[in-house]
């Protein structure tokens, strides 16, 4: 039994919201190849998609493989076949791009651009070496102050300690306190303090992965990223990669939309490990790629229960 979330604004308001403010916007979809798609992915994609097309907007494809000890091949693979099957086609990086090799939209094969983004917060002190632990952190780091979406705040334990900046160590960014501001296209205004939240950010941890934060935010520089449209599990980091992204040089950083997430109960969202939910496992049972949009529409609160293509997406979000 899955239960969604509620938004703030119904579909015809976020189309007006983003309408105003950006003219034919770019966003993207990012899986990560850690594990099989699944219905909340579809929720994300039928967001992306429905609202890029009604704004006449256009989608990258981005596989989100900053985590090479998790990403897997055949889950990058599965994922291009799902997305295919379900009619999901990415106007930038499409999904014959990357089988073809051709494609510069893995993360994991973009190393020099997040270095050279890096180059001049380096130059100028901001970034510096962490040698510490995740149980150090756990154990010197605040308790989190919520349960939802509470995070341990780093407490700067490296910050004076002059580690050399190598490929050996983390590497974290000085954040000093200072509140972002900014307007949710779905939830409305928010306030965020990033130091107070996570204090100094990593951006690269000690096995030599980028860090999300990190490389969405300079991805979505360089990508010319428009508007982001993702779950509310992420909009706690929002305030932090508006942040980043000014630092790197981005004097507007673009538009968010965090929808809400289809939870399996009021305290657990899908996962990549629920194989009741699995794309994989509904079209064995013999679902149709109609089917599954409609159910993921649905369980959105978009669309009441129905078959839904891909092209039908518009639709739920245009204006009347």
């Amino acid at each position: 039994m899955f239960a969604s979330g509620h938004s703030a604004r119904v579909p015809t308001d976020v189309h007006a919201f983003l309408r105003a403010r950006v003219t034919r916007p770019l966003t993207r979809f990012a899986p990560a190849p850690t594990g099989a798609l699944h219905l909340g992915h579809v929720v994300n994609a039928v967001y992306v998609w429905g609202l890029a097309r009604a704004l006449d907007g256009e989608v990258l494809l981005r596989i989100e493989d900053h985590d090479r000890q998790r990403s897997r091949a055949h889950y990058e693979r599965d994922l291009l076949d799902d997305l295919d099957w379900l009619g999901f086609k990415a106007d930038h990086y499409p999904t014959s791009c990357y089988r073809a090799g051709s494609c510069e939209g893995r993360q994991s094969e973009r190393d020099t651009i997040y270095r050279q983004a890096l180059a001049p917060l380096i130059a100028a002190g901001l970034v510096y070496g962490c040698d510490c632990s995740r149980a150090r952190q756990t154990a010197t780091a605040p308790l989190p102050t919520s349960p939802i979406g509470g995070e341990r705040r780093y407490p700067g334990t490296c910050r004076e300690r002059g580690i050399p900046l190598d490929d050996s160590v983390g590497w974290r960014i000085r954040l000093e306190p200072g509140i972002e501001r900014f307007e949710d296209a779905i939830v409305g205004w928010q306030e965020q303090d990033p130091e107070s939240q996570c204090g100094d950010l990593l951006l690269r941890d000690r096995l030599g992965n980028w860090t999300y934060q990190c490389v969405a935010t300079i991805d979505d520089n360089v990508q010319r990223i428009t508007v982001v449209v993702r779950g509310q599990d992420l909009l706690p980091s929002t305030g932090r990669q508006i942040r980043l992204a000014r630092l790197i040089g981005r004097v507007q950083p673009p538009l968010f939309a965090h929808h809400p997430l289809v939870m399996k109960s009021q305290a657990q969202k899908l996962s990549k490990s629920d194989r009741d939910s699995g794309i994989r496992e509904l079209r064995a049972a013999g679902w149709s790629a109609e089917q599954i949009i409609g159910r993921a529409a649905q369980l959105a609160g978009l669309a009441g229960e129905s078959r839904l293509a891909a092209r039908d997406l518009p639709a739920l979000f245009s204006s009347p």
